[in-house]
């Protein structure tokens, strides 16, 4: 009888684990121990530094493991990552998508191995989620474009410089920049050219383009990675004859700002974003209903409100 015993309860003990082993690889594991993943679409610009620091503290205090990777702006290999992602024992996906179309895609996988899925910062097309973290980008993008017309006297030539073209930060901002500049009749829009969210290339765009525009006195870029490279082609004209807008609020850009190369950058809160979706995941992992949308506000940071940024 004891014999008996002692085999049912091995039956049930190894039946436990094997039903415990499918519910992870379903998404099903608590947080608490269990593993994600985080895909960035490039860890080569301190915004998403910011957002990685954020996520993994936030994912060390919830005793979450999370594999960070980097697709280095590349969607195909940002498809591998999630591929990868979806049978390595991930219970949950975190993406910052390098670009909102081809990421639904790139998702496929994951959502057929029916695991939650936190979208940070960037749209991910028709894809299913759980919830998508994001600052509000349409609203930071009229910010700038107001604070560049002001700081211009509302009239004047200007340059716009975009982000990855099909990412939603790029349309969301794109849109912002529209509203906010349609109540200046007076600032004519000469160019508008992407540099991908990236200095090297907006200190090539910015060179070649104020040779064709000499007359243009404002550029309003949608990240401070873009606006930096714009400050360096523009060398001593930056602040001066040439206003520059960023966006993003990143220590370079209010280093500018306090150095007067810059007028404005619109702060967002990167660490925070990374922070809360890590919440956000851990919540949906454990079953838990979340938030669709979750906005985490921006503030426009100029001269008078630098120094309560800088430094941070």
């Amino acid at each position: 009888m004891k014999k008996i015993l002692r085999t049912s309860a091995a039956v049930t003990v190894g039946l436990a684990l094997v039903l415990g082993t499918a519910a992870c690889n379903r998404g099903e594991s608590a947080a608490e121990g269990g593993s994600a993943t985080l895909a960035v679409s490039t860890l080569n610009n301190p915004f998403f530094v910011d957002l990685r620091d954020g996520a993994q503290a936030e994912a060390e205090a919830l005793g979450l493991e999370l594999s960070v990777v980097d697709a280095q702006n590349d969607s195909a290999t940002q498809a591998n990552q999630l591929a990868t992602a979806a049978t390595n024992g991930s219970a949950g996906v975190i993406i910052n998508a390098v670009d909102t179309e081809t990421a639904e895609a790139g998702l496929a996988p994951v959502v057929s191995a029916e695991l939650p899925i936190v979208a940070v910062d960037r749209a991910v097309g028709d894809t299913k989620i759980a919830s998508f973290v994001a600052s509000d980008n349409v609203a930071g993008g009229e910010q700038a474009a107001k604070a560049l017309a002001e700081s211009l006297g509302g009239k004047g030539k200007i340059i716009v410089l975009e982000g990855v073209p099909g990412a939603s930060a790029t349309n969301e901002r794109g849109e912002g920049f529209d509203k906010g500049l349609a109540g200046y009749a007076d600032i004519d829009v000469v160019s508008s050219q992407t540099a991908n969210f990236d200095r090297a290339e907006a200190l090539d765009v910015v060179t070649n383009l104020v040779q064709s525009n000499p007359d243009a006195v404002g550029v309003l870029a949608m990240n401070d990675e873009m606006a930096l490279g714009a400050i360096q082609a523009l060398g001593d004209k930056a602040g001066k004859d040439v206003k520059v807008v960023g966006f993003d609020g990143t220590d370079d850009g209010f280093k500018a700002v306090e150095a007067g190369t810059m007028v404005a950058t619109i702060a967002q809160n990167p660490a925070e974003l990374g922070k809360q979706s890590v919440q956000i995941l851990a919540k949906a992992m454990k079953g838990e209903e979340v938030e669709a949308n979750v906005q985490v506000a921006v503030d426009t940071v100029d001269s008078d409100n630098v120094a309560q940024y800088a430094g941070k």
